[in-house]
């Protein structure tokens, strides 16, 4: 994830700001520059520009930012759409009046906009399916009383033909927890959640009618396997013994179509936390002798390096600190994953995709 400067007094932004600490200045991230910008009102207030960006034709707040406070992202004035980029793919919310539904849902929309943002800097198509009903991509955001995580039949979380289904409890920590610990998933997350979901929307867009599918076939599996066979064998025996040499988690052992969009979510992970790494200047020199392997200078950008090896070459001595730094504080390892050849191989194939869509 970028930083930002505040362009009224250059104090440090960050993508969750709604304004600036120091100067109090309203801020807004502008998905046409991707970038978080110091705003001033123009108009009353219904217009908006960017602080030294004469140039600019102004913005509007986000529906979702005037109705509920639930979003920082700008709507260019041109642009007749109410909601901004990210906004706009939702197709269903949840009675924000009932429960905590409001703050619930506040805290879905956060981890949606990382992956829209994430999405959109790795040349992704996001395009809701108001413009696109074939292949445009939407959410569903469901309050259920009981809520069960497992996909298939039945299930809320999942998705299925460009829509996108969350149960909003999945941003309820102790829901999420409790559900962590059932299912046996060290690394259940809201975001982990939307780019899993995500991978399969792409596996749609980007490898089932592409001159990919073979090579894809190839690397993760014959993907027409009964899918509800599938799972059902995972919940009820577990993945196979060697799971962790051939994929990247157990679940990703259910079924192919479910080892692709756990690699995928995976590679979002990687690309957006080297960004971070990369905008925060970092550098690991381990204070050891022959640690050459676990020294990292952070100074690409992931999001457009076309060279897999060099992500991977800054990823592991990133791992290894954010690891040991947690150990340090007593907590669990941020990074509980060991990526063995095969699950790396899955890695790269699913950056190669990215970069071709990228280039096309």
């Amino acid at each position: 994830m970028q930083i930002w400067n505040c362009a009224g007094c250059d104090h440090t932004l960050y993508f969750d700001n709604f304004t600036c600490l120091r100067c109090g200045a309203a801020l807004g991230f502008l998905p046409d520059r991707m970038e978080m910008a110091a705003l001033q009102a123009e108009g009353g207030g219904e217009l908006w520009l960017p602080v030294q960006a004469a140039e600019a034709e102004g913005y509007r707040r986000c529906a979702n930012a005037s109705a509920h406070d639930a979003c920082n992202w700008m709507v260019p004035a041109a642009d007749s759409d109410p909601y901004c980029v990210a906004c706009r793919l939702n197709r269903t919310i949840p009675d924000l009046s009932a429960g905590n539904n409001l703050a619930l849902w506040k805290r879905l929309e956060a981890e949606k906009r990382r992956l829209v943002y994430g999405l959109m800097r790795l040349g992704l198509p996001v395009i809701g399916k108001p413009d696109d009903p074939e292949r445009g991509v939407a959410f569903d955001f469901l309050a259920d009383p009981d809520p069960q995580f497992r996909e298939g039949p039945g299930v809320v979380t999942g998705h299925a033909d460009g829509v996108i289904t969350l149960n909003v409890a999945e941003a309820d920590d102790a829901v999420r927890e409790r559900m962590r610990q059932d299912m046996a998933e060290p690394y259940r997350t809201i975001l982990g959640h939307f780019r899993h979901e995500s991978g399969h929307y792409y596996w749609d867009r980007l490898v089932r009618d592409s001159n990919w599918l073979e090579t894809v076939r190839e690397r993760f599996g014959d993907e027409s396997l009964d899918y509800g066979e599938a799972l059902e064998r995972h919940y009820q025996v577990g993945p196979p013994p060697d799971w962790s040499e051939r994929f990247v988690s157990h679940y990703a052992s259910s079924h192919p179509w479910e080892d692709w969009a756990e690699s995928w979510a995976h590679y979002l992970h990687i690309v957006d936390t080297l960004e971070t790494a990369w905008q925060l200047g970092m550098r690991v020199r381990p204070k050891v002798d022959e640690a050459e392997e676990l020294s990292l200078d952070s100074h690409r950008d992931p999001y457009r390096e076309s060279r897999f090896q060099v992500l991977m070459d800054a990823w592991t001595p990133l791992t290894v600190a954010l690891n040991n730094l947690n150990r340090s504080m007593g907590q669990p390892d941020a990074y509980p994953f060991v990526l063995a050849a095969e699950p790396l191989a899955k890695l790269e194939l699913v950056h190669d995709i990215v970069c071709a869509q990228r280039s096309a």
